[in-house]
């Protein structure tokens, strides 16, 4: 097929009149059987090389990608041209995961997409044995590298897949950051007579600016004061679900529309809230990175980071999803120097210390051991698991065997020992990373030329559209009517405890504070380890606060408190001071029916459930049975306790039961 003939198809399957010329040379790459690496700007249109050669070819195209928005959203433009396409990710059920991966064996899908995770499904490894595969994409090809901005383990096993490929058979992976060094790993990686096509990631209608501060009051006034003036509906990144929360907390306050958007909603608010990011529903979203990768918004016409990121290449990532249409687009970056602790943590987090590669091996020496029995013996986080047995197979450590349909790990004989310089030389590498994003903050250069140069890109023009280059730089003026506010807005600010769950009377609380975010978790702290007595009155009146903003008009009967692991009798007095000053009885009827540890010393929801399961008893059930009921704690993490007596007290009768603590902790772990 010549180019005027796909020229000719383009017209009547997409309603596209022309091709650009790196997307013809990339197609006519993999018409002819061979293998691309196609690294293109965000906005180029690199999907339509491969959803062109698929609807030429007559097998199944499959396309890993980590992004179901992008999933959901390719899709439905792919079924309204007429075009079969499904995709297979954990948010559908198995039985319409089952049905996609049957109508692909049977040939009635054309671009069946897969999150790359679910490799691991022993139905998906035998089905695609049976697939007429015509070609293998692998989008967002930068997670393949441990080099990349988003490494994810799953992505390895395509390789797998790649390298079993016939000879002629086409593979397209594409991406829109990858430095120099990512490239040449992905290529290795590929492997085969691999031809790379690099175009310029520069963004001229970008129009870049870093907003130097000293505090967070800084950076929300300044959003307080301006947001509304910027054109359009944009996206407010900030570092950790937390400060997502807060600040569109702090937006909703000041009547400004907006969303709070993390991985951790569930699928249908998801999707709800990216098609009303696609609506212009609201003038901004405030999100932690989570959102925006695979959505195909043109009009963005904002993009504000309040937590500097990891990289040069995260940034570049993130901002990429404005300006689409070509329309100028403002980009700005806060930045106080204390920010970098955060990504700093990270990288410092990003591999887990050697001793748990070491505890993992052992555990995995003595028996085969899946997912959730690994986690519970070796005391790991899901994350945690997930990269230590990725690294552990990459180093032929240990390999994963199928027991039935069950997946477990194994440990290989004689292997060599573990090589912990790889992860040394990576956690130097990210650090060097951060240190760059440093120097992009203060650099006096275009700072769009400094983001191009970073990733590989050598542009040769002059650039006019950021604070360095003759824009106005901005500047955060703090008056006393705008602290006022912000003082006001978070004496009335209080964390929500998400505990609602079925087959319980549980409904969700309120906490006073955060306890990693404020001097309530020092206050906690000094209470409850270092002798400093009953929980001081400052943080009654804060939990009498919130209590009376979000319960006003609910009427309790009774007042419960959970009972202590450590803490003695903390919980029990300040339960008591709440009762008084509340006029709400109190019973001292809930009691533990056994001994349990500090949930605090378990890292995962399995061992924490373990721990508080069937270990609580209400002496006196008739007493709550028909009662509405306040249950008191100190500090809120998992939710697992809190979640445990409810449906303890549910069972016992209660009508009604609502968690009051005074902290709810930060999460360190929900970052996305």
């Amino acid at each position: 097929m010549n180019r005027q003939q796909a020229k000719l198809l383009l017209q009547e399957k997409f309603g596209l009149s022309n091709f650009y010329d790196k997307q013809w040379m990339t197609i006519e790459k993999i018409l002819n059987g061979e293998r691309v690496l196609l690294i293109e700007k965000t906005g180029f249109g690199k999907s339509l090389c491969f959803q062109f050669p698929a609807v030429v070819f007559s097998g199944t195209t499959v396309v890993f990608s980590p992004l179901i928005a992008l999933m959901r959203d390719q899709i439905k433009k792919l079924e309204k041209l007429g075009i079969a396409a499904k995709c297979i990710n954990s948010e559908q059920s198995s039985d319409e995961n089952s049905q996609i991966i049957n109508e692909a064996k049977q040939g009635k899908i054309k671009i069946l997409y897969i999150a790359p995770e679910r490799q691991e499904n022993s139905e998906w490894i035998e089905a695609s044995r049976q697939m007429n595969l015509s070609m293998v994409v692998v989008d967002e090809a930068h997670c393949i590298s441990v080099w990349g901005h988003d490494f994810r383990p799953a992505f390895k096993r395509i390789i797998n897949l790649v390298n079993l490929l016939p000879k002629g058979l086409p593979v397209l992976a594409t991406t829109a950051t990858a430095t120099k060094k990512v490239q040449e790993d992905i290529a290795r990686q590929i492997s085969g007579d691999i031809t790379t096509i690099r175009g310029s990631l520069m963004r001229d209608n970008f129009r870049l600016f870093v907003a130097k501060v000293s505090s967070e009051d800084e950076k929300m006034i300044w959003l307080g004061q301006n947001l509304e003036k910027i054109h359009g509906s944009g996206i407010l990144y900030t570092g950790t679900r937390v400060d997502t929360e807060i600040y569109q907390k702090w937006l909703e306050y000041l009547k400004i529309s907006s969303i709070s958007y993390n991985a951790g909603l569930d699928p249908d608010s998801r999707i709800a809230i990216e098609q009303g990011l696609m609506n212009n529903k609201w003038k901004c979203i405030v999100s932690t990175n989570a959102l925006g990768m695979g959505i195909d918004k043109p009009d963005i016409r904002f993009i504000i980071h309040t937590q500097i990121p990891q990289s040069p290449v995260h940034y570049y990532q993130e901002i990429g999803r404005a300006g689409r249409d070509g329309a100028s687009s403002y980009i700005i970056l806060f930045y106080n120097p204390e920010d970098k602790k955060l990504p700093e943590a990270f990288i410092e987090g990003s591999r887990p210390s050697i001793k748990k590669y070491e505890k993992v091996i052992e555990a995995i020496k003595s028996e085969l051991l899946g997912k959730r029995d690994l986690m519970k013996i070796t005391n790991l986080k899901q994350n945690q698991r997930r990269v230590i047995t990725a690294d552990l197979i990459e180093q032929g450590i240990i390999r994963e065997v199928s027991t039935g349909r069950v997946k477990k790990y194994e440990f290989i004989p004689n292997s060599k020992p573990l090589d912990t310089k790889a992860f040394e030389k990576l956690r130097d590498a990210k650090l060097q990373d951060l240190d760059c994003m440093i120097k992009y903050v203060e650099t006096t250069d275009s700072r769009m030329k400094f983001l191009c140069e970073y990733l590989g890109d050598n542009p040769e023009q002059n650039f006019n559209n950021c604070d360095n280059t003759g824009k106005k730089k901005i500047k955060v003026a703090i008056t006393t009517d705008w602290q006022d506010k912000l003082n006001k807005f978070r004496e009335n600010y209080f964390p929500e405890l998400e505990v609602e769950s079925k087959g319980s009377n549980i409904v969700n609380g309120v906490a006073g504070s955060y306890y990693g975010a404020s001097n309530v978790g020092r206050i906690i702290y000094r209470s409850k380890y270092e002798g400093g007595g009953d929980f001081p009155d400052f943080l009654l009146n804060l939990v009498i606060k919130a209590y009376r903003k979000t319960f006003a008009k609910d009427k309790f009967d009774l007042i419960v408190y959970v009972p202590p692991t450590k803490s003695g009798d903390l919980v029990k007095n300040f339960a008591q001071k709440v009762s008084h000053a509340l006029k709400i009885p109190i019973s001292h009827n809930l009691q533990k029916s056994r001994e349990t540890q500090e949930q605090k010393v378990f890292s995962n929801i399995y061992l924490k459930r373990d721990n508080i399961k069937n270990a609580f008893a209400y002496i006196d059930a008739d007493e709550i049975n028909g009662k509405n009921i306040l249950l008191i704690d100190d500090i809120f993490d998992s939710g697992a306790t809190i979640k445990e007596i409810g449906m303890m007290l549910t069972k016992s009768g209660a009508n009604k039961i609502m968690p009051l603590v005074i902290a709810k902790t930060v999460g360190g772990d929900l970052i996305s």
